[in-house]
């Protein structure tokens, strides 16, 4: 008999609910803004609930695909789409409805792509706006407004053992779509981040801003809020070129729109997403930036040493 243990881990808040000492904050880059930062443990406890490779990358474990992976999920999705064909973007998509009893299903893709494993260009397809044009129609801006100062700030919150990985970005993001016949255009205020493991798996991360942190939307003008309540994107390297994602989200449309209209919009746009990073990490743009950024990373080294060695 499996006991899983991160039911517990939906019965807390992620931020502090009240002002108090357990509210940790740390200094972002814009002066006079610091980022509330959530209860990691908590955070991170959702997200390997939702997502076995998560869970596995956090406990070490040696990975064996996503079947096995599956052996200890604690809950029971729905297949909405399987493909075992290796040529298609997405090889499945699953859902729980009315996930946690908060509206919106909780949707969750898998797929296995060939290239090199580096969760930070992923992420840039998610969060950089021309590299977002090029797979989601519907958005109008997205990016990093309020990156945190120090990295290191996070890591002694989340924790010096390192269950978590080593934190490589940290911070808030705002996005913000345009209409389509179903939805009118929506705004977004999410802390954002990227956890690297070890064995070059990634864990990317997101989960929206509370109502009390909505003087950090930029400008006057609103628009109805959309909210994720939970984001993953776990990378795991199957070997040197090649790699299994599951992406995980959770997001309430807002306004009164039912989620069986929203649904379908929110999985085909997901799965645009997949075909782009599928031509993407196999194009070679990926070994060109770990290229340059080994280069950037040596001329730094050289001059450190004339710098220091007599």
């Amino acid at each position: 008999l499996f006991v899983c243990p991160f039911v517990w881990s939906f019965s807390s808040p992620i931020f502090a609910t009240t002002k108090s000492a357990t509210r940790k904050v740390a200094p972002s880059l814009k002066p006079n803004v610091n980022i509330e930062l959530p209860d990691f443990d908590e955070l991170f406890g959702r997200i390997q609930a939702v997502s076995p490779l998560a869970r596995t990358i956090v406990n070490r474990e040696k990975y064996l695909g996503f079947e096995a992976a599956d052996k200890n999920d604690p809950f029971k999705w729905k297949t909405l789409e399987k493909n075992n064909n290796p040529n298609v973007p997405v090889n499945s998509i699953q859902k729980i409805d009315n996930f946690q009893d908060l509206g919106p299903p909780i949707l969750r893709l898998r797929s296995s792509l060939k290239g090199p494993c580096v969760g930070e260009r992923f992420a840039l397809m998610i969060m950089d706006l021309e590299a977002r044009k090029k797979w989601d129609p519907q958005i109008e801006n997205v990016y990093e407004a309020y990156p945190i100062r120090d990295l290191d700030t996070a890591n002694i919150v989340i924790g010096d053992s390192k269950k978590y990985g080593d934190c490589a970005r940290l911070g808030i993001g705002y996005c913000k779509t345009k209409s389509n016949v179903v939805v009118s255009p929506r705004e977004q205020l999410t802390l954002c981040g990227i956890q690297d493991f070890p064995d070059s798996s990634s864990m990317i991360w997101g989960v929206e801003m509370e109502d009390r942190h909505d003087h950090l939307l930029p400008g006057e003008e609103r628009t109805v809020r959309a909210r994720s309540h939970l984001f993953s994107t776990t990378l795991v390297p199957t070997g040197p070129d090649s790699f299994d994602v599951e992406y995980v989200l959770q997001l309430e449309i807002g306004g009164k729109i039912p989620s069986f209209l929203t649904t379908p919009i929110v999985s085909e746009t997901c799965k645009l997403l997949f075909k782009e990073a599928k031509k993407y990490f196999a194009s070679g743009e990926v070994e060109k930036y770990l290229r340059a950024k080994e280069a950037i990373e040596d001329t730094f080294s050289g001059r450190k040493g004339i710098l220091f060695v007599p």
